[in-house]
C-alpha cells in the first residue's frame, strides 16, 4: 500500500493556506486554516471538556453554506476571542457569506488548554487571530512545532507539567492518484503519545527525574479510587482536509474516522480532562469513496501527530523554566 501513497506538501493542495502567530513569551498561539474556495465541513468532538466556536455549522442538519476557516489556538476558552480578529480580517477582504447587507465570514474554531504554560494572563485575541489570517491569505505556511496553536502544547500531564514533555503543531500531507489529503494538529493531550508504526512510546510522562517514560494509565489505574486533579488542562485538536467532493453528512463520518488516530497514538485520549476534536474538510471535486477517505485520514492524522512531538522537542531546562 505505502507504494500508492505519496508524501506531499500541503502546499500542493489548492485552495488551503495556514497562517500562525503566537506570542513566544507567553507561550500560546493561533493557526488559521483558510480556504480561499470555501470547504464543506465536518466534525468529530471526543473530549469531554472543549472549547469551541460554531460547530453547529458541520451538522448536517445546518444550511449547506461553506466555511471560510478553521481556526486551532490555545488560551482555552479565552482564545476563542481569536476568532473576531479572523471574521475581522476576512471581512476585511470581502470573504463571507453575502447576506445581501453584509458579507458574513464563517468560521469554526476549537482551542487546547495551554494556561499552565508561559503565561497565564496572556492569550490569543483578536489582534493575534488577524494577524495569522492576514499570513494565511499571503502564503501557506507549512511550518511545524512550537508555532501557532502548539506553542503551549504539552503532553503526559497527570502528575502535573513538571513531568510532562513539550509538544506543538503538525502537518501531513498526501496524494493517491488524484486524492490530495492533509491533517494539521495540535498535540496537547493528558496522555502519553505513541509512534502507532512500531507501538513505541515518544512523548508524555516522565518519572521526576526527567530520565525515563513512565506510563500515564497505569498511574491513573493506581488512583483509582483516589483519581487525580487533572483540571481540564488538555485538548489535542486537529483538522483533515481533502480535494474529494463530499457532503457534511460524510464529512462528519469521515471527522469520526480519523479519530482513530488519536486512539492509535495517544492513551489515555478522549477523557473529561480533554476536549479532543477533529475537522473533516472538503475543498474539491475528485470523486472517491467516504471510507478510503477515511481511512487515510487516520493514517495522515499519525503521521501529523508525530511530527507535532518530534518537532517541537525542547531541552528539559528550557521546558521546566515555562511550567507554572
Amino acid at each position: 500500500m505505502e507504494s500508492l501513497i505519496k508524501e506531499i506538501s500541503i502546499k500542493e493542495i489548492d485552495g488551503v493556506s495556514i497562517g500562525n502567530a503566537q506570542n513566544d513569551e507567553a507561550k500560546t498561539g493561533v493557526s488559521v486554516i483558510y480556504f480561499k474556495n470555501g470547504a464543506q465541513a465536518g466534525c468529530d468532538i471526543s473530549g469531554g471538556g472543549p472549547a469551541s466556536r460554531e460547530t453547529p455549522l458541520t451538522s448536517s442538519m445546518t444550511a449547506d453554506n461553506p466555511l471560510n476557516a478553521v481556526v486551532l489556538s490555545g488560551g482555552s476558552a479565552f482564545g476563542l476571542a481569536a476568532s473576531d480578529g479572523v471574521m475581522r480580517c476576512l471581512e476585511e477582504h470581502g470573504i463571507g457569506y453575502e447576506t445581501g447587507f453584509a458579507k458574513v465570514p464563517l468560521v469554526c474554531q476549537s482551542c487546547i488548554y495551554d494556561l499552565a504554560y508561559g503565561r497565564a494572563d496572556i492569550r490569543p485575541d483578536s489582534a493575534m487571530g488577524y494577524e495569522a489570517c492576514m499570513k494565511a491569505l499571503e502564503e501557506c505556511d507549512d511550518s511545524m512545532g512550537n508555532i501557532g496553536a502548539g506553542t503551549g502544547a504539552t503532553v503526559g500531564k497527570v502528575l502535573g507539567l513538571k513531568q510532562a514533555t513539550k509538544a506543538g503543531l503538525g502537518i501531513h500531507a498526501i496524494q493517491v492518484g488524484e486524492l490530495k489529503i492533509a491533517a494539521i494538529v495540535a498535540v496537547n493531550a493528558v496522555g502519553d503519545i505513541f509512534d502507532s508504526s512500531n507501538a513505541q512510546k515518544i512523548a508524555g510522562l516522565m518519572d521526576p527525574e526527567r530520565k525515563v517514560f513512565l506510563d500515564s494509565e497505569e498511574v491513573l489505574v493506581r488512583m483509582v479510587t483516589t483519581p487525580p486533579n487533572l483540571d481540564k488542562t488538555n485538548t489535542t485538536i486537529g483538522c483533515v482536509v481533502c480535494n474529494a467532493k463530499f457532503d457534511k453528512a460524510k464529512l462528519n463520518k469521515i471527522a469520526s474516522m480519523t479519530r482513530n488516530a488519536y486512539a492509535r497514538c495517544i492513551n489515555p485520549v478522549g477523557t473529561m480532562a480533554d476536549g479532543d476534536s477533529i475537522y473533516a474538510c472538503s475543498v474539491g471535486d475528485v470523486v472517491s469513496d467516504v471510507n478510503v477517505v477515511g481511512s487515510l485520514a487516520a493514517k495522515v492524522m499519525e503521521k501529523a501527530i508525530k511530527k507535532a512531538v518530534e518537532s517541537a522537542k525542547i531541552d528539559d531546562e528550557e521546558y521546566l523554566k515555562n511550567c507554572l
